[in-house]
């Protein structure tokens, strides 16, 4: 008897695009290259699995496999610290799917993060998507099509899935903010005289050693969870890549947040038409969008934040 297949995601379940994947399936006429993007890696990720066991898994095949653990499956993941998928792994993975299917009548590819492939890579696998080897289908996963070139997304059947799921929220980040905005309170308040000046520069810190120790347990906690499933021959570059990746997506939501945060404690002022408040958060956010893009360029999430606590210390307190 054959295993039951691997299911969707629960919220895309008997969705119209479910539905045209499952009948292009069905009939053998699925394109050989599907561009899968959303904001919801995991997400992303359970699609790609789904799509590949309906492949893979056929009355035809000699032999059923996990979609993570089929011989006839084959993964590009970004590598090392700088989380970029290179030339020479694109040529491997290429060399792979060249080859005749071992179980399966067909092999499948999943490329993750595909917008993480440098330009080498890029043209590579564009060469591939010209010339696509015959009966193999290549899932290209991304929650930034737009970092792809034009050229690969335009050879791609492209398919969009929304998130799923409550946001995670790690542990201590609620009472971070809790404290984040009892902090604004007191420098709206007035840091009248040194004591008070060095009171609210010593909270600043304190935030900032908590938000890195926030963020380092919840990084750990995500990838213990997500790598014990993966397959046992990941790398220690590809691991190393998805750790990074994980920790920068977590920082991005948590800046997020603070943004948010931001802007819910201003709200009651601005209703009072406070214009001093209303130059206060304009500047707070302003920063706050500056030191996140300086966190695309690898600036530490210490170093970011801090700058901005600092900054927001002296919005607050202006007077009008």
């Amino acid at each position: 008897m054959s295993a039951a297949p691997v299911s969707w995601p629960a919220s895309l379940t008997d969705t119209p695009a479910v539905a045209v994947i499952e009948r292009a399936i069905e009939r053998r006429r699925l394109s050989h290259s599907l561009l899968i993007t959303g904001d919801d890696h995991d997400v992303l990720l359970a699609v790609a699995h789904a799509i590949a066991d309906r492949l893979l898994n056929t009355p035809e095949s000699s032999a059923p496999f996990p979609p993570d653990a089929h011989p006839d499956c084959f993964a590009l993941r970004p590598e090392k610290k700088m989380r970029q998928i290179g030339a020479e792994a694109t040529r491997n993975l290429i060399g792979k799917v060249q080859v005749s299917p071992t179980v399966a009548r067909q092999k499948v590819a999943i490329i993750y993060e595909c917008d993480r492939m440098n330009v080498s890579a890029a043209n590579i696998f564009l060469k591939t998507l010209e010339e696509p080897p015959a009966n193999t289908t290549l899932l290209l996963l991304t929650t930034r099509p737009y970092a792809l070139l034009t050229t690969i997304r335009s050879r791609c059947l492209n398919f969009r899935f929304p998130g799923v799921g409550a946001a995670f929220t790690p542990d201590g980040w609620s009472a971070w903010l809790t404290d984040y905005q009892a902090w604004l309170g007191r420098l709206v308040a007035g840091v009248a005289d040194k004591k008070a000046v060095a009171d609210s520069v010593f909270a600043a810190y304190g935030l900032v050693a908590r938000f890195a120790a926030v963020l380092d347990f919840a990084t750990a906690e995500i990838w213990k969870k997500q790598k014990a499933p993966l397959a046992a021959e990941l790398s220690d570059a590809e691991e190393e890549a998805m750790e990074v990746g994980i920790a920068n997506g977590l920082r991005t939501r948590l800046f997020a947040d603070i943004e948010r945060s931001t802007r819910d404690f201003a709200i009651p002022a601005l209703r009072k038409n406070s214009e001093p408040t209303r130059r206060a958060l304009t500047g707070a956010i302003d920063k706050l969008e500056h030191v996140v893009g300086l966190l695309r360029l690898n600036l530490n999430e210490s170093a970011a934040l801090e700058e901005f606590l600092l900054s927001s210390l002296r919005l607050w307190t202006r007077k009008s």
